[in-house]
């Protein structure tokens, strides 16, 4: 503006004189045009408004001045202003900047993350002097440190923890650490956001090779426990047979098969006329004869 203004002032100059010159009206139109362009741009340059959720740094010949806060403020023309948002950022890294980590078993796999950033107030002038702009805090601070946290983190936990179950608990550490390195330097962390973990193809594989292993030691020990069970109950099975045939034996004496026999003799005569042929020594048992139904 201030440079507008300055041009401005010399067209009002240059066609005032080529109006006196002339003595035509409509130059001295211009110049009239010209001066008051040159006083609104001349006072344009030295008032600057700071948007909403934003923060100004003056810098006027070399030297930084205190930040501003949003709304109008006076300046000379020679002051250029810096602003930068206080609403947070998103840096992403994901796509061509998604990071490469080593699980404590040698294991790579890629970490998308977002983290959400913002300047504040009191600390504007040092990152200013640190990067200058909003983008360079962001490439200069933010991107690298966060990089450098995500990857000594993930190297304190195994391949299976990093890739599935202390997937929580590695974004709440990510979540502290990155805050605790960046608070001091002015860039106020609100979110760390863990939101993808994937295996690289070799480490895939090995999670594919270990799950099939899982699943046939599990079926074996499965095959096992049925073998054992199948055994006992045979064993069960055996045993209660044999202890039935000892009983058995055991009850069967001479004078229970004596009495079994006269037992079988009664059912035989009450059917047909028999008579007994002794067999064996002293009482053996019976030979039971039948004979002709009268």
């Amino acid at each position: 503006m201030f440079v507008l203004s300055v041009l401005c002032g010399v067209a009002a100059v240059v066609l005032y004189v080529v109006g006196r010159i002339r003595s035509e009206a409509k130059w001295r139109g211009g110049a009239v045009l010209a001066l008051v362009g040159a006083v609104l741009s001349g006072i344009l340059s030295t008032v600057h408004v700071v948007s909403a959720y934003e923060v100004g740094v003056p810098v006027a010949f070399g030297k930084v001045g205190s930040p501003w806060n949003s709304g109008m403020h006076l300046k000379s023309p020679f002051t250029s202003v810096t602003t930068f948002s206080t609403r947070p950022v998103d840096l992403n890294l994901s796509g061509k900047d998604v990071v490469e980590v080593r699980s404590s078993q040698g294991g790579v796999m890629y970490t998308e993350i977002t983290v959400k950033w913002a300047v504040t107030l009191e600390k504007a002038v040092e990152l200013y002097r640190l990067a200058g702009t909003e983008d360079a805090i962001q490439q200069r601070l933010v991107f690298p440190d966060s990089r450098e946290i995500v990857r000594n983190v993930f190297a304190r936990y195994t391949s299976e923890e990093g890739y599935t179950s202390a997937r929580e608990r590695i974004n709440a550490e990510l979540d502290r650490l990155i805050k605790k390195r960046l608070a001091p330097r002015g860039i106020d962390v609100t979110v760390v956001n863990l939101r993808n973990v994937k295996p690289s193809d070799q480490l895939q594989g090995q999670i594919d090779k270990k799950i099939q292993q899982e699943q046939a030691t599990e079926r074996a020990t499965e095959a096992a426990r049925t073998a054992k069970a199948e055994s006992e109950r045979r064993r069960i099975e055996a045993e209660g047979i044999a202890r039935a045939n000892r009983i058995l034996e055991q009850s069967l004496s001479d004078k229970v098969l004596m009495n079994q026999c006269i037992d079988a003799y009664r059912e035989a005569a009450k059917a047909n006329p028999v008579y007994t042929v002794p067999c064996g020594e002293g009482s053996g048992t019976p030979v039971i004869v039948g004979g002709p139904k009268s």
